[in-house]
C-alpha cells in the first residue's frame, strides 16, 4: 500500500474572488522511501493549487499539504456546490495512489453592465438605438429596463421591457426616442436621455443616450428652390422679349410655305387616286385568288373564334430575403503578454440548417482596451481571418458591407481577442453587434 491521505475539511465555502484553504495528511504506508504528488482534479482543478506540490516521506511518515482555492470572480464558474478530488499520486507504488474527495460550496455575486448604442443617433422625426445588456455575473439574472428624459422632450418605444440573462450572456432590446415638437428649419436640437437598467430589484444601473434632433427640411431646399426661381425668371424674360417674336415669324413663314405644298399635294393626289383606286380592286382579287388557290380563307371569311393574347408576362415572384437578425457578441479576455494569443468567444447559429448573412456590424470598445480583435470564421474547424483591428483605435466603429458576408451551414462567427491592457486596467472586453438575415 503507497499511502492514506485525509482531509481536515470536506466541505468548504468560497467566495468570487477570494482565498479559501483546506490541508491534506498524508501518511507514508509502504515500506521504502516514497514521493508523493498532490494536485487537484474535477471542475475546481483550474483555480486550486497544492502547496508544497511533492512531499518525501519516510515508511510511516506522515506530512501535511496545503490545499487552496481561489475561484475566479466570472460568470466562467457558476456558483453552487463543486465537487473536488485531492489525488495523492505515489512515484514508487503507483498503484497504492489515493483521492480524497470533497465539495467546494461557491457564492453567488452579481454583476450587469449595460450600455446604449450607438450611444448618439441624429435624425429629424425618429432615432432607433439599441440598449445592450451584459450579464457578468456567475447567476442567472432578470433585468427591467426604464427610459428617462429629464426634460420630457422625448416619447420611448421599447421591444420589451423585461430580458432574462444566463451567467456570460447579453441581451440587445430596441428602443425608439422620438421627440414631442417638430421644427422645420433652425439649428440642431441635443436631447439627451437616460436608460434605467434593475436587475433584480437592485441598484438601478444608469446608461445614457443622445438624440440631436435636426430640421425637417434639408438645408440645401431653400437655396434650391431660390436658384431654380431666378432661372424660372430668366427663361420667362427670354421667352417674351427674344425667342416669342421670332418664334410667330418663322411660323407665319412655315405654314405659307405648307399651305402651297399641301395644294399642289392635293391636286396630285386627286389626279392619281382613281388609277390607285383601281389597282388596288385588282390586287385585293388577286390576294384573295392566290389564297384560295393554297388552301387559305381570305380575311373577311373566317368566322371562327380566336383567343386574345394580352401580351402580358406573367409576374415573377419575388425571391425571399429571409428573416431579419441581430445579435451581439462580447469578449471577456485576461491580459496577456503575447500578442499572438487570442481568447475565442464564438457565436453558433440557433438553426444549424438556416444560412446567416450578415451585412452590418459594430465595433464597441468603451473602456478604451489595448490589444487586437479580430473576426474570424470557422468552417468545420478551419478558421480564417475577416477582419482585424486594433482595439486602441476606436471606441465605436461601424461596418456597412456592399457585398455580405454569409456564413453556410454549420460554419460560426468567432470574436477573437489578444489583450494588453496594462495590469492595472484589467481584462479587455470589447464586444461585436451583428445585423443581418437568416435565409
Amino acid at each position: 500500500m503507497g499511502a492514506t491521505a485525509t482531509l481536515s475539511e470536506a466541505g468548504l465555502v468560497a467566495e468570487p474572488g477570494e482565498e479559501t484553504t483546506c490541508s491534506v495528511t498524508i501518511r507514508n504506508a509502504g515500506q521504502v522511501v516514497d514521493q508523493f504528488a498532490v494536485d487537484v482534479v474535477g471542475d475546481a482543478s483550474g483555480w486550486a493549487t497544492a502547496d508544497p506540490a511533492t512531499v518525501n516521506l519516510l515508511p510511516g511518515e506522515t506530512g501535511t499539504v496545503t490545499v487552496r482555492f481561489a475561484p475566479p470572480r466570472s460568470s466562467d464558474v457558476p456558483a453552487g456546490t463543486i465537487p473536488f478530488g485531492v489525488r495523492v499520486f505515489s512515484s514508487e507504488d503507483p498503484a497504492g495512489s489515493v483521492v480524497e474527495e470533497g465539495t467546494v460550496q461557491l457564492g453567488a455575486f452579481t454583476e450587469v453592465t449595460a450600455e446604449i448604442v450607438p450611444a448618439k443617433v441624429e435624425a429629424g422625426s425618429k432615432a432607433d438605438f439599441e440598449v445592450a445588456v451584459d450579464n457578468r455575473g456567475n447567476r442567472p439574472v432578470a433585468v427591467e429596463l426604464s427610459p428617462f428624459d429629464p426634460e420630457d422632450e422625448l416619447e420611448f418605444r421599447l421591444e420589451r421591457e423585461r430580458a432574462d440573462l444566463a451567467p456570460g450572456t447579453a441581451a440587445f432590446v430596441r428602443m425608439r426616442a422620438k421627440p414631442r415638437k417638430r421644427f422645420l428649419r433652425g439649428q440642431p436640437v441635443r436631447h439627451r436621455f437616460q436608460v434605467f437598467v434593475t436587475a433584480d430589484g437592485g441598484e438601478p444601473l444608469k446608461t445614457e443616450g443622445t438624440m440631436v434632433q435636426r430640421q425637417l427640411l434639408p438645408k440645401w431646399l431653400l437655396p434650391a428652390l431660390a436658384a431654380l426661381l431666378v432661372l424660372l425668371l430668366a427663361l420667362v424674360t427670354l421667352w417674351f422679349t427674344v425667342l416669342r417674336p421670332a418664334v410667330k415669324s418663322a411660323a407665319r413663314e412655315a405654314a405659307q410655305e405648307q399651305n402651297q405644298e399641301i395644294v399642289k399635294a392635293a391636286q396630285d393626289a386627286g389626279a392619281g387616286a382613281d388609277q390607285a383606286k383601281k389597282n388596288a380592286d385588282q390586287a385585293k382579287q388577286n390576294s384573295e385568288q392566290a389564297m384560295k388557290a393554297v388552301g387559305l380563307t381570305p380575311p373577311g371569311e373566317n368566322t371562327g373564334g380566336g383567343t386574345a393574347n394580352d401580351g402580358t408576362t406573367p409576374s415573377r415572384a419575388n425571391a425571399a430575403t429571409g428573416t431579419p437578425t441581430d445579435f451581439r457578441v462580447a469578449a471577456d479576455a485576461n491580459i496577456d503578454a503575447n500578442v499572438n494569443r487570442f481568447a475565442e468567444f464564438p457565436y453558433t447559429m440557433p438553426d444549424p440548417d438556416k444560412t446567416l448573412v450578415i451585412t452590418d456590424l459594430i465595433l464597441q470598445n468603451p473602456r478604451g482596451d489595448t490589444g487586437t480583435l479580430r473576426l474570424l470564421r470557422d468552417s468545420g474547424g478551419t478558421k480564417s481571418v475577416l477582419l482585424e483591428v486594433g482595439l486602441s483605435n476606436f471606441r465605436d466603429l461601424d461596418h456597412h458591407w456592399l457585398q455580405a458576408w454569409r456564413f453556410q451551414p454549420g460554419e460560426k462567427i468567432v470574436l477573437a481577442v489578444s489583450c494588453q491592457n496594462p495590469g492595472d486596467r484589467g481584462r479587455c472586453t470589447p464586444s461585436v453587434s451583428f445585423s443581418g438575415r437568416v435565409e
